[in-house]
């Protein structure tokens, strides 16, 4: 009987509220809990998932999006807003607190978990009617429930943004809230303030969630003396989104392109634009849509946008997406970006995006004709004809440029082909001059192909090959010489009007009867003459080995010949001739003046001997004294090697200027000598140094010595 009573009692307690609650909801709803205290009974523990009491919470606007958080983590709320345990729980305190918000509304209830008491005291209650009994607190206690405050708040300020919570008998007349941190008493200051009585905390200017998107501060209860009672606690302010930043694309203008033939849906290019405000909301969300695409031929809707990605596809047919029927290869879209899921209020923002059909090589080049035809002189080079292609791919690809080759028709290759990159066209080139008495026709056969490769559906066909006819004009040709050069073997010094070389000349134009005369161009010494008719070529001065116009033992000379053609042509021929030497030159010695000493035991000298002929008509040379009698008696000839020899003083003479008398022979055959005097000055030659006629020059007898020894090994 008293449990049901205190049941009872109980019952119509929360009936009261509720009555009260929907009284008050008739004459206007007040988002949050339409009940804010509740009790629960604790004997023993509670079970998990087992409801504990059920809270009623209302937004006005259908509860949508509706969180509750439990001040005790072992305990939630689920979907029929039933306080259960997540687990069993043992003790859950003396008090939680249920804070529910969503974007209408933010409240906070309170549950007090009663302990039973003994039967007798049950009892006891029942019968005085006290079904609820506030909880024991055992303690003071300051609670901060999570705030929220809109951006872009409009004055008045300040605005109450909410209250803290002493969880005691409650505040004595001298405790005094505070609050400290970043929004208070730190940069930026003052943007939150708390009424030091109340603990009503307010916000006293406009704010900005994209500057600073939440506050985190600290909250505490101190005496008049500053002696702190509670806390301190956090305090979390949240700033909450307003849709106050339109959609911004990273660029005005993007550029993408597509092969043309693609299949529809192909990916062409992805536009995202970036939202400032709260991605967790609406705000945020973007959807992107196609307002205008130009030009709208051959359909307005070529292109497609995913609302969600920004991904552009191709929705055209790929046979429609041709890049050569096209009007244009080039289309221009307008991309609108929409924040709060695209809905008409949500904040726009635009970009262009420019799309490029690129060219796929799927037309094959083609000739203009299919038979080129070009005239060339024989003897001639260079560009013969330009063939002419057409294709219908981009210019500025590989699917456009051309190709050429010559599959046919050029056996001894004298001819090439290359590429204009300008126009594509083929230059058919003579690399290889064309002989007008060998062939007068030539028939090629060109292939013309694109640097990219075609596609596989599509190939080359017989507009792709062209055949050239090459028509060769007779020019008369100059005679050639054969051999060229001609090269012969004389003895210099032959008599003049000797027979030297015979010179051959031919006439190309074998068609046509034509006779030949023979010239001298170039003989730079005027040694040769030849005869105009039957080219035989003569002495007409001496052939001299020694000459400065022989140069390696060859003279070389130039004759051409002219025929009598119309007009009449001309051709040259070189010819070189080997000389041989004969001994015309007579030795000599070297040098012609020498310097000794007046004392017989230093005065020694070297000579040598020298030949403008060469060997066998040069050394080794033989050097001795002239006939002169006497001379035998002062000086001395010793052979120091085949082309030195040396001189020595046999006694002392006085200081003056001799001339010594000696004979020098080659080793030609016959041999040729040569008497010459060389001019010997005695010198006074003290301390190293050598007196002739006044004249001082340092003398070193080491440095003769050395000089003597080095000619000797030379001539071994």
């Amino acid at each position: 009987m008293e449990i049901g009573i205190r049941i009872l009692v109980a019952f119509l307690f929360s009936q009261v509220v509720q009555i009260g609650a929907q009284e008050e909801g008739e004459s206007g709803c007040v988002p949050g809990f339409q009940v804010k205290e509740y009790q629960v009974e604790y004997s023993g523990g509670f079970q998990k998932d087992r409801p504990l009491t059920q809270v009623f919470f209302d937004d006005c606007a259908g509860n949508d999006g509706v969180v509750f958080e439990v001040s005790h983590p072992d305990f939630q709320v689920d979907e029929e807003m039933n306080l259960v345990a997540r687990r069993d729980v043992m003790d859950g305190g003396t008090v939680l607190f249920i804070h529910g918000v969503n974007k209408q509304a933010d409240d906070l209830a309170q549950v007090d978990i009663v302990r039973a008491p003994p039967r007798s005291l049950q009892k006891l209650r029942g019968r005085i009617g006290l079904g609820q009994m506030q909880p024991y607190r055992s303690k003071r206690a300051l609670f901060a429930p999570r705030m929220h405050v809109s951006e872009n708040m409009e004055p008045p300020f300040p605005k109450v943004i909410g209250t803290l919570i002493v969880m005691s008998q409650g505040m004595e007349a001298n405790h005094i809230f505070h609050m400290t941190g970043v929004g208070a008493d730190q940069d930026p200051k003052g943007v939150f303030t708390i009424d030091r009585r109340t603990g009503e905390v307010s916000v006293s200017q406009e704010l900005d969630r994209e500057a600073i998107s939440s506050y985190s501060l600290e909250v505490s209860v101190t005496d008049i003396n500053g002696r702190l009672i509670e806390g301190p606690v956090r305090l979390q302010v949240d700033v909450n989104d307003q849709n106050d930043n339109r959609p911004i694309f990273k660029e005005t203008r993007y550029a993408g392109e597509v092969l043309e033939g693609s299949p529809t849906g192909s990916l062409v290019m992805t536009m995202t634009a970036e939202d400032a405000d709260d991605p967790r909301l609406q705000n945020a969300v973007l959807r992107y849509n196609i307002v205008r695409q130009s030009p709208d031929k051959p359909s307005p809707n070529m292109f497609y946008i995913n609302p969600e990605s920004g991904n552009i596809v191709t929705v055209i047919s790929p046979t429609l997406l041709d890049r050569e029927t096209l009007p244009t290869t080039q289309y221009e879209l307008e991309i609108v970006a929409q924040d709060m899921k695209g809905r008409d209020v949500g904040l726009t923002g635009t970009a262009t995006a420019t799309i490029t059909i690129t060219d796929k090589n799927d037309h094959a080049p083609e000739f203009t004709h299919s038979l080129f035809s070009a005239s060339v002189d024989e003897g001639s080079t260079g560009v013969v004809v330009n063939l002419t292609v057409d294709d219908r791919d981009d210019p500025a690809t590989g699917a456009w440029r051309a190709i050429y080759s010559i599959i046919n028709g050029d056996p001894t290759q004298s001819f090439e082909i290359h590429t204009n990159p300008d126009n594509n066209e083929g230059m058919l080139s003579l690399i290889k001059p064309l002989d007008y008495e060998s062939l007068v026709f030539h028939t090629l056969l060109i292939k013309v192909e694109n640097e990219d490769r075609l596609v596989p559906d599509v190939g080359y066909g017989s507009s792709s090959t062209a055949t050239v006819h090459i028509t060769v004009q007779d020019v008369n040709e100059g005679p050639v010489f054969f051999p060229d050069p001609l090269q012969v073997t004389k003895m210099e010094n032959v008599p003049l009007g000797s027979f030297v070389a015979s010179l051959n000349a031919t006439d190309p134009d074998v068609l046509q009867s034509q006779s030949i005369r023979f010239a001298v161009l170039r003989d730079p010494a005027n040694w040769l003459s030849v005869n105009p008719v039957r080219g035989t070529v003569n002495t007409s001065a001496n052939l001299d080995r020694e000459s400065v116009y022989v140069h390696d033992n060859k003279y070389t000379a130039i004759f051409m010949a002219t025929d009598n053609g119309s007009p009449p042509a001309t051709g040259t021929g070189t010819l070189v001739i080997h000389l041989e030497d004969y001994n015309d030159n007579a030795p000599y010695v070297h040098p012609s003046v020498v310097r000794v000493c007046e004392d017989a035991k230093d005065s020694v000298v070297i000579v040598g001997g020298r030949d403008r002929d060469v060997h066998p008509n040069a050394g080794p040379f033989k050097i001795e004294l002239g006939k002169q009698p006497g001379l035998e008696k002062t000086w001395k000839v010793f052979r120091v090697n085949n082309t030195h020899a040396q001189i020595m003083l046999l006694q002392s003479m006085k200081r003056a200027n001799y001339q010594l008398p000696l004979v020098v022979t080659d080793s030609g055959m016959p041999p040729l000598s040569n008497s010459t005097e060389i001019k010997v000055q005695v010198c006074t030659c003290k301390k190293n140094r050598m007196d002739c006629n006044g004249a001082s020059s340092l003398c070193s007898n080491l440095m003769m010595l050395l000089a003597v020894a080095l000619l000797s090994l030379l001539g071994l």
